[in-house]
């Protein structure tokens, strides 16, 4: 498995209006401590191979840099003024990068960029895209209010026309967007030249090796939908894949005990979708307080702990309310959701004490609907290039839409596929629940001397293996030990 290390083109014009945003200046001690963690947490190795510090003093702007030609930065920087918007001509900070004797010096803070991408700071209130404007709250709330009583054909054409201009949106970029993981693996890569061609160990991304992983998630919307879910889950079972529904607690349908424990009895798994998934969950703090309250009841009754919001809506400094283990709210790269921004990985992520399990393929309801596209092929290229970079490959696929012949040809179809990786590449395809074992014990493991090599430490070590980053031809390049 091999990285590119340099290369890429940068996208076109931007058309979101990001403002400069002024923050407190960073004491450069307290980044020498905190900037590297990052790296270590993304790779799980030994901290003393990537040591970095900060070079210069950062600006009290935040905006748009990059580092080698595909990894855009948003945060401060310290050789400049970083951009305003995104655009073709960013200053380039792996220019900057200098190595003095036992560590790499980077004209930013590394931690804060990883944190900026991933919690979509880079969307502005002003563009009222990410939080929300008045006119956007307005709009939604008038949309809920007679959805009820729109067909899909209605609706299709309503939110094609909210999302119209999404080709030409160029960051993040679509169909899949790998900047974090782009911008950790170059930092890694400089980290390499330093150590003079050694190898850097890790713990390897997944259990037993597995090159990639899988998930099939079901959000149940209406009442067709609920009464699908029993074929539905015959149907994954058919290809021995089993899956997470998530389910409207409040307003939609009714959901009774006897259907709720169905989804556990057969080994699949059931979570929160939203409360009442009215498009109203984030509209101030206060009211999300309150559902939060609720939705944490919900979880509780019915043996959940996992939650995705209603329309992928999504403030991820909230999340701390939710007495949940993980998310499943954030999309990779959002063209196509109703609220625009994305992550910008395809790798799980902890936002605070909660994980983060991003969707990082197009939703069925968006392929069918929107793009208009009854086949597998977008879904097929979403998986092949997440996979050849060692990610997460997410699905949320409704039964909703999926109980007309058609579109369940289809998902057979994305099933049959599913299948063939995990017998033929070794895909590991699992439920949330289970990913979220894996990532949070992943995170409790060290790598520790044993002798000339290294050897686990920590819970579900027997699962972990060691593995080695090297540069070729000034590429990364993966082993498994």
């Amino acid at each position: 498995m091999i990285r590119s290390i340099i290369g890429g083109a940068s996208a076109g014009v931007v058309l979101q209006d990001h403002r400069l945003q002024r923050v407190p200046s960073v004491e450069n001690e307290r980044t020498k401590t905190t900037m590297h963690n990052a790296l270590v947490d993304y790779f799980c190795c030994p901290d003393q191979f990537v040591r970095l510090e900060l070079d210069g003093v950062l600006s009290s702007e935040m905006g748009y840099f990059q580092f080698a030609p595909d990894a855009i930065c948003w945060g401060q920087y310290s050789r400049g003024t970083p951009a305003e918007k995104f655009s073709h001509s960013l200053l380039d900070a792996s220019k900057s990068a200098k190595y003095d004797a036992d560590c790499l010096r980077l004209p930013f803070d590394l931690s804060q960029v990883v944190d900026n991408l991933r919690l979509e700071r880079y969307c502005s209130d002003s563009d009222g895209q990410a939080h929300g404007s008045e006119k956007s709250s307005f709009l939604r709330k008038l949309y809920y209010s007679v959805r009820p009583v729109l067909g899909i054909s209605i609706r299709k054409h309503l939110q094609r026309l909210h999302l119209r201009g999404w080709e030409e949106i160029c960051f993040p970029k679509w169909p899949v967007d790998f900047t974090v993981d782009l911008l950790c693996e170059r930092v890694l890569a400089l980290c390499l030249k330093r150590a003079a061609n050694q190898e850097i160990p890790f713990i390897w991304f997944w259990p037993e090796g597995a090159p990639s992983c899988a998930m099939m998630t079901h959000d149940v919307e209406e009442p067709a939908g609920r009464d699908f879910c029993s074929q539905l889950m015959d149907l994954d079972e058919s290809f021995a894949i089993k899956s997470a529904f998530q389910i409207v607690p409040e307003v939609r349908y009714d959901a009774t005990k006897k259907f709720v424990d169905e989804f556990w009895k057969r080994g699949f798994e059931l979570n929160v979708h939203d409360l009442n998934h009215d498009g109203a969950l984030f509209r101030d703090r206060e009211q999300f307080d309150r559902r939060a309250e609720q939705i944490n009841a919900y979880a509780n009754e019915f043996g959940s702990r996992g939650f995705r919001a209603g329309a992928m809506y999504r403030r991820q400094d909230w999340f701390e309310a939710l007495d949940l283990l993980y998310d499943m709210s954030v999309p990779n790269v959002a063209h196509l959701e109703p609220q625009r921004g994305g992550c910008c990985t395809v790798m799980p992520y902890f936002i605070g004490s909660i994980l983060e399990l991003p969707l990082t393929t197009i939703q069925d309801y968006s392929l069918l609907h929107i793009l208009g596209d009854y086949s597998i092929d977008l879904w097929k290229q979403q998986t092949k290039i997440i996979m050849e970079r060692n990610g997460l490959v997410s699905f949320i696929v409704h039964p909703d839409y999926i109980i007309e012949r058609r579109a369940r040809a289809v998902y057979i179809e994305l099933l049959e596929e599913l299948a063939i990786l995990r017998e033929n590449n070794g895909l590991w395809i699992a439920l949330p629940g289970e990913i979220h074992r894996w990532w949070r014990n992943r995170s409790q493991m060290r790598l520790v001397r044993d002798g000339q090599s290294w050897k686990i430490e920590g819970p579900d070590a027997d699962r972990a293996r060691v593995a080695f980053a090297s540069l070729k031809h000034d590429q990364v390049k993966y082993r498994l030990a």
